[in-house]
C-alpha cells in the first residue's frame, strides 16, 4: 500500500497547529534546553572559580540534592494527585459529596506530604551508611528548612493546578517541569554570588535561595544564620496566600465558563 502524502501532511498539520496554538506546549519546547544549559553553565562556572569551596564540608552537594528532591516530590506529588482527579474525570464529582475547595486543597496537601516522606526517609537513611553523611547533622534548623521546602512545594503545586484549571490539559507539561525552571535561580548547588547581578535580583525573591544558602552555611561554616530561615518562611507564607487566591480565581473562571466538566482524558 502506497503512502499518501496528503494524509501525511494532514496529520503533520494537526500536530503542528496543536503545538503552535498552545502557549504551554511552545514554552515546554523552548525552556527545557535553555534551563539545562543555564543550570549546568552556572555550576561549571562556580566550580571553575571556587574549586576549594567545599573542602572539609563532606556531602554538601548530596545534602542539597536530598533537600531539592524533597521539594520536587512535594510539588510533583500535589500535581499528580490533582491530575489523577482530572484524568479520571472525578474532579467535578467531588462537589457532589459535597466537598469544598478548601477541603480538597487540605486533603491534597496532607497526602502530598505523606508521599514525599515515603521517598525522603529511605534516602536520608541510605546516605549515612553509603556516603558517611547525614542530614540530621543540620540539627534543629533542618526542621525549618524542610518546612520551608514543603510550603514552597505546595505553593508551586497550587499554581500549576490553577494553570490546569485555567488552560486545560495543555498545561500538564508545566506540571512536570516547574521545578527545573526555577532551579538555576534557586542556587541549589552554588552560592547566589555565582549568578549575574540581574539574576541575583530574581533569585532573592525566591525562598529557595535562603534555604540552600543556609544549608551550605551550616555545613561549610557550622554557623546558623536564622535571618535566612526567617526570610524563607516569610516569602513562603506570602507566596502561599497568593497561590491560594490564584487557585480560587482559576476555579471560579473555569466554573463560569463551564470547562470543569470537560476536563479529563
Amino acid at each position: 500500500m502506497k503512502m499518501n502524502i496528503t494524509r501525511i501532511y494532514g496529520l503533520f498539520l494537526r500536530h503542528f497547529y496543536l503545538i503552535t496554538r498552545s502557549f504551554p506546549r511552545v514554552l515546554d519546547l523552548i525552556y527545557w534546553p535553555s534551563i539545562q544549559i543555564t543550570l549546568w553553565g552556572f555550576i561549571s562556572n562556580f566550580f571553575a572559580d571556587h574549586s576549594n569551596y567545599y573542602n572539609g564540608a563532606v556531602g554538601v552537594i548530596l545534602s542539597c540534592a536530598v533537600l531539592y528532591d524533597f521539594l520536587f516530590r512535594t510539588s510533583i506529588g500535589f500535581n499528580m494527585l490533582f491530575l489523577e482527579e482530572i484524568w479520571s474525570r472525578n474532579f467535578t464529582n467531588l462537589f457532589i459529596a459535597p466537598m469544598k475547595i478548601s477541603e480538597i486543597i487540605v486533603s491534597l496537601v496532607i497526602t502530598a506530604l505523606i508521599r514525599a516522606l515515603i521517598g525522603l526517609i529511605p534516602a536520608i537513611l541510605l546516605t549515612s551508611p553509603l556516603f558517611g553523611i547525614s542530614l540530621l547533622n543540620l540539627g534543629l534548623p533542618l526542621a525549618f528548612l524542610f518546612l520551608s521546602l514543603y510550603i514552597f512545594g505546595i505553593t508551586l503545586g497550587l499554581l500549576v493546578s490553577a494553570g490546569l484549571l485555567r488552560f486545560g490539559p495543555s498545561f500538564e507539561n508545566i506540571a512536570w517541569s516547574t521545578m527545573f525552571l526555577l532551579a538555576p535561580f534557586g542556587c541549589i548547588y552554588y552560592p547566589v554570588e555565582t549568578l549575574p547581578d540581574f539574576f541575583q535580583t530574581i533569585a532573592y525573591c525566591l525562598p529557595l535561595v535562603y534555604i540552600f544558602e543556609e544549608t551550605r552555611n551550616i555545613l561549610v561554616s557550622g554557623f546558623v544564620d536564622y535571618s535566612n530561615i526567617i526570610n524563607a518562611l516569610y516569602l513562603n507564607v506570602l507566596y502561599l496566600f497568593i497561590a491560594i487566591a490564584i487557585f480560587y480565581y482559576s476555579f471560579n473562571i473555569a466554573r463560569v465558563k463551564g470547562t470543569l466538566i470537560n476536563m479529563g482524558e
